[in-house]
C-alpha cells in the first residue's frame, strides 16, 4: 500500500499581497490611558490621533461623552466635520469657545475644555468617521475623565513678613538695603489622590497686572522636591543670599539676603498641584496664586549723609587740630547686614579733588593712617553711635587746606563677603594753620680757593636765620652735581653728607669713594671736607640748610629751608708731577720739554677755569 503525500504550493502573488495587506494595514485610534484625575474649574486637554488610515490625509474627529449615570449614552460634544454637532448641553459651551476641537495636524486633534465641571466626569470617546475602502482596525478609543474638587489653598503665612508693616491688604513692606527680606506662605491640599505640590516665590513690577509674562520667578520648589531659581537669582541661591525652605506640613519661607534696589516690587505664592497620569508623566492639575506682600527697598545710597564740624578752625604751628564727622540718615545699624567705614581726605588750598587721605576707620573699627602721615601722633576714633573724631596732635603748616569726610556703606552678602553700597562726602571744611615765619639764607665758599690732587677740600656753610619760634633748630646737607664738558649732567644731585637737627651725621656717596667729613664748626656754620682728593671729585657743590621745630608731640616739622649758590671743585695737579717722565730723559730736554708742556697745560686749565 503506497503512501500518501500532499505538496504544499505557494500562495498566488494576489493571496499573498492580501494576506500582507491584512497583517500590515488596521486603523487605530489612539487617546491617553486612563483614567485621567482633574480640577474642577481647571482646564483639560485630551489628545486624538488616528493612524494606519486609508483615504485623506486630514481625517475628521468626533467626540461624545458617557456620563455615570447613563453608561450606554452617546452625548455628542463636538466635531471637525460637522458645526451643528453639539447637543444642546454643550452648545453654549462651544459657542463660547470653552469647549473646542483643535486640530494639530491632520490625523491627530486635542479636545480643550477650559473650565472643568463636575458634570464633566464620565467617559470620552474619540471617534474617526471611516475613510477606508474596507472595514478594518479600531475607529474610535476611549478615556475616563474623573473631576475632582478644587481643594488647593494658598495665602500668606502669619505672621506677616519681616520689616515695617503698615496695616494695609496686601501689606506694604519697606526693608534697608542690606537686611534680610524674609516672606512666608502657606500652601495645602486635601485631595484624596496622591499629588505633589510646587510652591514657587515671584516678584512683579507694582500696579502692573500679573502675568507669565509679568511675574519674575525668584525661587521655587518643584514637584519633585528640588529647589530652583529664576534666571536673575541663581547666583545668589549658589552662593546662599537666597533660601527657600519648608517648615511643617504646609508652611514655605523665602529668605533673600542682602536686599537690593531690584528686589523692590509686589511678591507673589504660587502653589501648584500635579498628579502622575497612568502613563507615567506628570501633569498639572490645580495653580493658585496670591499676593503676599509690596515690598520697597530703602537704599543706603539715598540715605547716606556727612556732616562735618566745627567749621572753620584757624591755630597755630603745633597747636592740636580737632575735627568732628557725623554720619546721619534712616541707615541699619551696623552689624550682621551693614557695615560701615569712615575716613578723612585733605586737599592744600586751591588744589582739585578731594584730596589725599588723611586717617580712617575700617568696617571692623581698625585704623589706618594714609600715605605721607606715619610716625605722626595722629587719631581717628568712634565717639558716639555715628559720630567720628580726627585729631591730630600738633598741626603743622603743611596741614592748611580743605578736608572733607568721607564715608562709605556696605551690605552683607553670604558669610563674610561685602558689597560696597553707597559712599558720601561731606562739604569742605577750611583749616588754616599760620606759617612758621622762618628765613634761611646759606652762603658757601672753598676755603683757600684752589686746591691740588691729593689735598684735602674744605667747604664752608654759613646759615643765617630770622624770624621763627624758640627752640628752632638747624640742619645742613651737602650736595654734588657732575659736570661733562663744562656742561651740569642730567642726573640729580648726589648727597655727599649732612648734619641734622639732631646732631647727627649722616654721609652719602662721594664722588671719588674716598673719605668724607661733615662737622659743625660753629652755631650756625657747617663744613664738609673731602680728603685725597681725585679727579673724580670734580663737581659743582652746594649747601642746603634747613629750620626744624619739635612740637608737643616730638615730633619734628620741617620749618624753612633754602640752598646756597654753587661752588665749583675742581682738583688741580703740581707743576712737577708735569715734570717728572721728562727729567728722566735728560737735563736739558727736559727742560725745554717741561716749561713747553707746563706752559700748554697752564694755558689749557686756565681756559677751563673761565668757562667755570
Amino acid at each position: 500500500m503506497g503512501a500518501l503525500r500532499a505538496t504544499l504550493l505557494p500562495p498566488s502573488p494576489p493571496l499573498l499581497l492580501l494576506m500582507l495587506g491584512m497583517g500590515c494595514w488596521a486603523r487605530e485610534v489612539l487617546v491617553p490611558e486612563g483614567p485621567l484625575y482633574r480640577v474642577a474649574g481647571t482646564a483639560v486637554s485630551i489628545s486624538c490621533n488616528v493612524t494606519e488610515y486609508e483615504g485623506p490625509a486630514q481625517q475628521n474627529f468626533e467626540w461624545f461623552l458617557y456620563r455615570p449615570e447613563a453608561p450606554d449614552t452617546p452625548l455628542s460634544i463636538v466635531s471637525t466635520k460637522d458645526a451643528q454637532f453639539s447637543y444642546a448641553i454643550f452648545k453654549p459651551r462651544v459657542l463660547a469657545g470653552e469647549v473646542q476641537v483643535q486640530r494639530l495636524q491632520g490625523d491627530a486633534s486635542v479636545l480643550k475644555i477650559a473650565r472643568l465641571q463636575a458634570q464633566d466626569a464620565g467617559i470620552y470617546e474619540c471617534h474617526t468617521p471611516s475613510t477606508d475602502t474596507r472595514y478594518l482596525g479600531s475607529y474610535s478609543s476611549k478615556v475616563e475623565l474623573r473631576v475632582l474638587p478644587d481643594v488647593l489653598q494658598v495665602s500668606a503665612a502669619p505672621p506677616g513678613p519681616r520689616g515695617r508693616q503698615a496695616p494695609t491688604s496686601p501689606p506694604r513692606l519697606t526693608v534697608h538695603e542690606g537686611q534680610e527680606l524674609a516672606l512666608g506662605c502657606l500652601a495645602r491640599t486635601s485631595t484624596q489622590k496622591h499629588t505633589h505640590l510646587a510652591v514657587s516665590f515671584g516678584r512683579s513690577v507694582p500696579e502692573v497686572p500679573v502675568g507669565r509674562a509679568t511675574l519674575q520667578e525668584v525661587v521655587g520648589i518643584r514637584s519633585d522636591l528640588a529647589v530652583e531659581a529664576g534666571a536673575p537669582y541663581a547666583e545668589r541661591l549658589a552662593a546662599g543670599e537666597l533660601r527657600l525652605g519648608k517648615e511643617g506640613s504646609d508652611r514655605y519661607r523665602m529668605v533673600v539676603g542682602g536686599a537690593q534696589a531690584g528686589d523692590a516690587g509686589t511678591y507673589h505664592c504660587t502653589a501648584a498641584e500635579w498628579i502622575q497620569d497612568p502613563d507615567g508623566s506628570w501633569a498639572q492639575i490645580a495653580e493658585k496664586r496670591t499676593v503676599l506682600a509690596h515690598v520697597d527697598v530703602q537704599t543706603l545710597s539715598s540715605q547716606l549723609a556727612v556732616t562735618v564740624g566745627p567749621g572753620e578752625r584757624r591755630i597755630g604751628p603745633g597747636e592740636p587740630l580737632e575735627l568732628l564727622c557725623n554720619v546721619s540718615g534712616a541707615l541699619p545699624p551696623a552689624g550682621r547686614h551693614a557695615a560701615y567705614s569712615v575716613g578723612w581726605e585733605m586737599a592744600p588750598a586751591g588744589a582739585p579733588g578731594p584730596g589725599r587721605l588723611v586717617a580712617q576707620l575700617d568696617t571692623e573699627g581698625v585704623g589706618s593712617l594714609g600715605p605721607g602721615y606715619e610716625g605722626r601722633h595722629i587719631a581717628m576714633e568712634k565717639v558716639a553711635s555715628r559720630t567720628y573724631r580726627l585729631r591730630l596732635e600738633a598741626a603743622r603748616p603743611g596741614d592748611a587746606g580743605t578736608y572733607r569726610c568721607l564715608a562709605k556703606a556696605y551690605v552683607r552678602g553670604s558669610g563674610t563677603r561685602l558689597r560696597e553700597a553707597a559712599s558720601a562726602r561731606s562739604r569742605p571744611l577750611p583749616v588754616h594753620v599760620r606759617e612758621e615765619g622762618v628765613v634761611l639764607e646759606a652762603v658757601a665758599w672753598l676755603a683757600g680757593g684752589t686746591v691740588y690732587r691729593g689735598e684735602t677740600a674744605s667747604l664752608l656753610c654759613n646759615i643765617s636765620v630770622r624770624g621763627g619760634p624758640p627752640g628752632l633748630r638747624l640742619a645742613a646737607s651737602w650736595w654734588v652735581e657732575r659736570s661733562e664738558d663744562g656742561e651740569l649732567s642730567s642726573v640729580p644731585a648726589q648727597l655727599v653728607g649732612g648734619v641734622g637737627q639732631d646732631g647727627v651725621a649722616e654721609l652719602g656717596v662721594r664722588p671719588g669713594g674716598g673719605p668724607v667729613s661733615v662737622e659743625l664748626v660753629g652755631p650756625r656754620s657747617h663744613r664738609l671736607r673731602l680728603h685725597s682728593l681725585g679727579p673724580e671729585d670734580e663737581g659743582v657743590y652746594h649747601c642746603a640748610p634747613s629750620a626744624w621745630v619739635q612740637h608737643a608731640d616730638y615730633s619734628w616739622y620741617q620749618a624753612g629751608s633754602a640752598r646756597s649758590g654753587p661752588v665749583t671743585v675742581y682738583p688741580y695737579m703740581h707743576a712737577l708731577d708735569t715734570l717728572f717722565v721728562p727729567l728722566l730723559v735728560g737735563t736739558a730736554v727736559a727742560l725745554v720739554t717741561g716749561a713747553t708742556v707746563l706752559g700748554t697745560i697752564t694755558c689749557c686749565f686756565m681756559k677751563r677755569l673761565r668757562k667755570r
